[in-house]
């Protein structure tokens, strides 16, 4: 008796200490905390948050579960910030901010700071496996000031959304466990690719592994299993691009997973059920993969093999080859494009849309338009519905090579390609057999808007003039290798500029003299857009050159952040390049604004996503693109921001190309800004020059090295920025700015790992002395452009 009232009060005290720091089991309040070995379970007991550690691991992690399915964890906070032994805590502070604390009471990871004003802010576990920090007992969306389903780690869950928040930036993608032991960041992602017309992409690294094509007004195809009773919800309006699937059955439970190999996996179960039911939804053939078949070729599965087909009027690169050739297939017959009768289109059933990056959409036009307005144009190649819902509404068009096309046995869409009338007549007597080779034309990119492109091929001679081939409508200039670009007309860019008049102007560097435009494309009047045209002077030597330069470099790289080269205009002595127009200038037309009014507009998330855009288009450059390419002249006035605030690099004139695997360029003039400096102005507000005061630097490394040794760094913060700031991230920034800026080029980090160093919790190495500053007038060392981080 007296040992069973002992045991009793030991329950007593352990279930008292167990959850003494939680009023609740679903919640947690202000200076609550769990610790290892505790958890939060949501209020209909469906999931739970605690600590956990992966099988054959002893780290900790804290995560989010389902009860009667432990081992399948789907969300980590600290994924790449274990704990040792069971030392964690959980908590939640005043300022509204969970924090994951370490044995020596250190943070390791943190949810980011809300805009919004915190008021007795609550921590909350749901049902659905959300975790959300609201303010009070109030449930409505404005009063979410933190949310885990905002930062998917490799799961996606009912009611998460997949995409992005064009108003603040935010991106919500999947990254899948380094491995089953390990929930660190891997090498795959899945997320919405919004080039073109937004589609859904896996990636390895930068390079794309599986396309699981565009949204078709039902789903994408094989994501998920069309078979599951899911309700499919896509967004696509000019405040956010997302995708997220609801459950129709209430007894049902699903979730996707991005493995550690790359591949999708659903899972389900239901209340009913002691079982997941697994299946993959990617990865299941060879006809998965990225442009397995090369471009302008089908693949399909026969007998359970892959097979490739080129498309009518192509055969593959090498006759001599049965199948085909990596690269894919070329055309046979060249269209007549001034017969407005030579062409027309070969239906294709049951199909997977080709890559939709350089497509151009428009939401409302019929397929009847749609086919006309294809046919007017020399450069278009294929055509097809934009939503397959209730027969069919609003058109997508190709202009290039058509990539990565796979024939299913069911679902799939139809997709009309152009072909010439020749080849018709040899489909319709073999019984519209689907496997024949279907033409295309190789030239041609998309534009903004109803933009019809037409053909304009550089070829630039050693003399610097060009020879001139007349067409319908364009003109083509030659290069040693060819260059899709459209030509526009002279006489249609000079009226849209009103001469190339001064009120027109936004600029003018050493290239040349830069201008706004409105234009309609090719007397296309539907969509007019904003563009920039860029006019090399008649008389500069030096123009010509990088104008070249330019136009080589330009039109073969695609980064969201990069600028856009939208076409060309070279006519007698006017040579002119064509962008995409950016709503918001430069960065330093807000960065150095001495009456911080534009300033103000950049708050501190806006400009950590503006580092790390910067950071992202740099690393396409360098590694990513086949080019490889050192910009040479980065700085603030050279990043132009679009309307969503997005970085955009541009001004490739003095940009050079290395190849293989030499790791810089030799080059022969004064490289511009360091990346490492940017990133300490767009955190300062102040340029690298224009600092002078009792620490003896004047300039803007000398001052934020001597704030660093001091440990003083924060007081580089923009005064305009307040408290707004998360510490860590700007500390985080200003490291890596001076880690980018070493005397010892050696010491320097390439971007892949600039790009890593922003977007993790681990560790950094400590900086050492900048390379390049001034103090008491001595000079450390010249800038060692061999070694440049930009």
């Amino acid at each position: 008796m007296t040992h069973s009232i002992i045991m009793l009060c030991i329950w007593f005290f352990l279930s008292s200490y167990m959850f003494q720091t939680s009023t609740s089991l679903d919640s947690l309040a202000v200076s609550q905390s769990i610790r290892d070995g505790e958890t939060l379970v949501s209020a209909g007991g469906i999931t739970k948050v605690g600590f956990f550690s992966p099988e054959n691991s002893t780290r900790r992690y804290l995560g989010i579960w389902y009860t009667n399915y432990p081992s399948t964890v789907v969300w980590v906070a600290n994924r790449n910030a274990p704990l040792e032994k069971n030392s964690g805590v959980l908590k939640l502070n005043k300022k509204g901010i969970l924090e994951l604390l370490n044995a020596t009471n250190s943070t390791i990871w943190s949810s980011n700071i809300s805009s919004k004003a915190v008021n007795n802010p609550i921590a909350y576990l749901l049902d659905s496996g959300n975790f959300v920090l609201k303010n009070g007992q109030q449930s409505n969306q404005e009063n979410i000031l933190w949310q885990s389903f905002d930062y998917p780690c490799d799961t996606l869950m009912p009611g998460m959304k997949l995409g992005w928040n064009l108003e603040t930036g935010l991106e919500r993608s999947l990254s899948s466990w380094k491995s089953v032991d390990d929930p660190a960041e891997g090498e795959y992602t899945l997320k919405l690719d919004l080039e073109g017309y937004p589609q859904a992409v896996i990636h390895k690294g930068p390079e794309i592994k599986i396309r699981k094509g565009p949204w078709n007004g039902q789903s994408w195809p094989g994501f998920p299993d069309p078979t599951l009773k899911i309700s499919q919800i896509f967004v696509f309006n000019e405040k956010e691009v997302s995708y997220k699937f609801k459950l129709l059955d209430k007894s049902m439970f699903s979730i996707y997973t991005l493995t550690p190999s790359g591949t999708g996996e659903s899972f389900y179960w239901t209340t009913e059920t002691s079982n997941q039911q697994v299946f993959l939804t990617g990865g299941k053939d060879q006809c998965e993969n990225y442009a397995f078949c090369g471009v302008n070729s089908i693949c399909s599965i026969d007998n359970d093999d892959s097979t490739c087909n080129c498309i009518t009027g192509y055969s593959p690169q090498f006759s001599e080859y049965s199948s085909i050739s990596p690269n894919g297939c070329f055309p046979t017959i060249k269209s007549n494009c001034n017969d407005s009768h030579s062409d027309d289109f070969l239906k294709y059933k049951h199909m997977k849309l080709p890559d939709t990056s350089s497509s151009w959409f428009s939401k409302t036009m019929n397929l009847e338009d749609c086919k006309k307005l294809c046919l007017e144009n020399c450069s278009c190649v294929a055509y097809a519905n934009l939503d397959m819902r209730g027969g069919g509404s609003g058109c997508l068009l190709w202009f290039s090579n058509l990539v990565d096309m796979r024939k299913f046995s069911q679902w799939g869409q139809d997709l009309y390609v152009r072909v010439p009338a020749s080849k018709l007549g040899h489909v319709a007597a073999a019984n519209g057999n689907l496997k024949k080779k279907i033409v295309g034309i190789t030239v041609g990119v998309t534009i903004f808007g109803l933009i019809i492109t037409c053909v304009c091929i550089l070829i630039l001679k050693n003399s610097g003039a060009a020879r001139k081939i007349y067409g319908k409508h364009y003109k083509n200039i030659q290069r040693k290798e060819d260059i899709d670009l459209p030509n526009f007309n002279l006489s249609v860019l000079a009226k849209a500029t009103e001469n190339f008049s001064t009120k027109n102007k936004l600029g003018e560097g050493g290239f040349g003299q830069v201008y706004k435009q409105k234009i309609a494309f090719q007397g296309t009047l539907r969509d007019d857009k904003e563009l920039v045209v860029k006019r090399l002077p008649k008389k500069s030597g030096q123009g010509l050159d990088e104008l070249k330069t330019e136009v080589v470099f330009i039109a073969k790289l695609q980064h969201r952040n990069l600028v856009k080269l939208l076409g060309c205009c070279i006519e007698g002595e006017e040579k002119l390049l064509i962008y995409e127009y950016m709503a918001n200038q430069s960065l330093d037309y807000f960065i150095f604004d001495w009456n911080k009014t534009k300033r103000k507009l950049l708050d501190w998330s806006k400009r950590s996503k503006i580092i790390s855009g910067i950071a992202r288009g740099l690393l396409y450059l360098h590694q990513d693109s086949r080019l490889r390419i050192i910009h040479r002249d980065l700085k603030t006035s050279n990043i132009l921001l679009d309307t969503n605030f997005e970085p955009k690099i541009s001004d490739f004139g003095v940009a050079r190309s290395f190849l293989g695997d030499q790791d810089e360029a030799n080059t022969n003039r004064v490289v511009g800004t360091y990346y490492g400096v940017i990133v300490l102005d767009i955190i300062s507000g102040k340029k690298n020059m224009e600092i002078s005061n009792s620490d003896n630097f004047n300039n803007l490394l000398g001052h934020a090295w001597r704030l660093w040794t001091e440990e003083r760094e924060l007081e580089l913060l923009d005064e305009v920025l307040g408290e707004q700031c998360t510490t860590f991230e700007v500390i985080r920034c200003i490291q890596v700015g001076l880690l980018c800026v070493q005397q010892r080029p050696e010491d320097r980090p390439d971007m892949s790992s600039v790009v890593l160093m922003l977007n993790s919790d681990k560790l950094l190495p400590k900086p050492k002395i900048p390379g390049f500053y001034i103090e008491n007038n001595i000079t450390s060392e010249t800038v060692n452009e061999h070694a440049v981080t930009a």
